[in-house]
């Protein structure tokens, strides 16, 4: 089940709602979510939610333990047994597979490779639980003393199966404690339809547009055609998962959770680096918190540090060499700019800084589109201009024309224009005034839900990028 789904939008989440509204006992509450939660990732493939419910189980034992034998060896075997357990199912039904397949490559052999169905959000909610692990370790957070408040933590449906990376720490005090005002509710969904809108206004006519780019054969795009597809790309994947963040923290916000940002508009940025910490910011603050840090950090080995983590960020993203490819080649260019390339850019017009992030982002998403290196060495050779191809053709002219508007509006909100006209209205309205803006609020929040609605009504083009992550 995804949220840009109509089952979810007028069945699932309204009956969710009302049931957990009916009551105001907590574990009532909690006992609602943690059932929805469960239906919720069960819809596709029921037996998952063992794994989830076992992994879960070793996590709350395992806090356990750490708690009563703080500073002694069973604690440290207790975060051995409960990352290893985490990183070893992660391992098996995510990458098992690839590594069987890269050493039958590398050594010509023919062992068997094991073929095993992902179980959705793993790589997600793996992470969580290891966060969950260390911080007790730490001593950041008390173990959770309760099975069932800590299978709400990891199961919790609006972040569990695509993000964002949602840490213990951050709503430990809301698991217990959290009150929810109808301003919260009406925000939340507000940020829910707003997300949802992103997706499927915006995410979803990129995609489309982008097969006639990257789904054509090689030889019939022009350099235009080839930077035009990873625009669209580039389009897809930010609306695409920041308007899936945007839905999971309006939900959580219904009720009553509070997630940290997952996204901020990281096409302004002026440097891969600054880019970084705008997109998939939870993603990024773990390997910065559990990864890089603990290696050393900026301590020691700063440029070994940081290739491991790049290593690690393009293998998370998938069982393929060409997502390890995509990850060090973002490596390559946030150590340039810690060496010398910073100081370069710093001196430059802001506009040459931000065209540089641009196509180097580009770039990025190419290597990240293709698996397969033939077609990718291929595609970069039309960008490049090295394979003859025109610098231009009618297809890419007719596509702009004919999705002018959409494009202007795609380009635009990437830009931070929601939060300034925001920042504008609370500066210069008056209370009157107000009550005329929330207002307009509802009846966009009706028009958006109608427009997607309309949208998704016998449409058969609904993916979701980071379900295969």
């Amino acid at each position: 089940m995804v949220f840009s789904n109509l089952i979810f939008l007028y069945l699932f989440l309204p009956l969710n709602i009302i049931l957990y509204y009916l009551s105001k006992n907590k574990t009532y509450r909690n006992l609602v979510l943690i059932l929805f939660s469960l239906l919720f990732y069960a819809w596709g493939e029921p037996v998952w939610v063992f794994v989830l419910m076992f992994s879960v189980g070793v996590d709350y034992c395992n806090g356990r333990i750490i708690e009563r034998s703080r500073g002694r060896l069973a604690a440290k075997l207790a975060l051995a047994v409960s990352v290893g357990v985490n990183l070893s199912l992660l391992g098996l039904f995510k990458y098992s597979g690839f590594l069987v397949s890269s050493v039958n490559a590398a050594f010509g052999l023919s062992l068997p490779v094991p073929q095993f169905i992902l179980p959705i959000g793993i790589s997600f909610y793996s992470f969580q639980a290891i966060s969950y692990v260390v911080d007790v370790y730490r001593g950041d957070v008390a173990a959770q003393k309760s099975y069932y408040k800590l299978l709400m933590y990891v199961s919790l449906y609006p972040q569990l199966v695509a993000g964002p990376i949602v840490r213990y720490s951050q709503i430990a005090v809301e698991i217990d404690e959290r009150r929810t005002t109808s301003q919260d509710v009406s925000l939340g969904l507000t940020r829910m339809l707003c997300g949802l809108t992103k997706k499927v206004v915006i995410a979803n006519v990129a995609g489309k547009l982008l097969e006639g780019f990257t789904g054509a054969p090689v030889g019939t795009l022009s350099v235009a055609g080839a930077w035009f597809g990873m625009l669209l790309f580039g389009l897809q994947i930010y609306y695409d998962f920041s308007g899936y963040s945007d839905m999971a923290i309006g939900l959580g916000q219904v009720f009553g959770f509070h997630y940290q940002e997952n996204f901020n508009y990281p096409y302004v940025s002026s440097s891969v680096t600054e880019f970084w910490r705008r997109w998939h910011i939870s993603l990024s603050s773990f390997f910065r918190d559990y990864v890089y840090i603990p290696l050393g950090g900026n301590r020691r080995r700063q440029y070994l540090n940081l290739f491991i983590v790049w290593f690690l960020t393009g293998l998370w993203h998938g069982p393929s060499w060409n997502f390890v490819l995509w990850g060090l080649y973002f490596g390559v260019f946030i150590a340039l700019e810690r060496l010398f390339l910073s100081k370069v850019l710093g001196r430059l017009p802001l506009v040459f800084s931000h065209l540089y992030l641009l196509v180097v982002a580009l770039l990025g998403w190419t290597l990240f589109y293709f698996e397969d290196f033939g077609r990718l060495r291929g595609y970069l050779g039309v960008m490049f201009g090295l394979s003859g191809a025109p610098l231009w053709e009618t297809k890419v002219g007719l596509v702009i024309l004919n999705n002018l508007l959409w494009l202007i509006v795609a380009l635009l909100f990437c830009l931070p224009v929601v939060p300034h006209v925001k920042a504008l209205i609370a500066r210069y309205a008056s209370h009157r005034q107000m009550v005329l803006v929330r207002l307009c609020e509802t009846v966009m929040n009706f028009a958006l839900l109608f427009l997607c609605t309309s949208l998704l009504v016998g449409q058969s083009f609904n993916p979701f990028l980071y379900f295969r992550f």
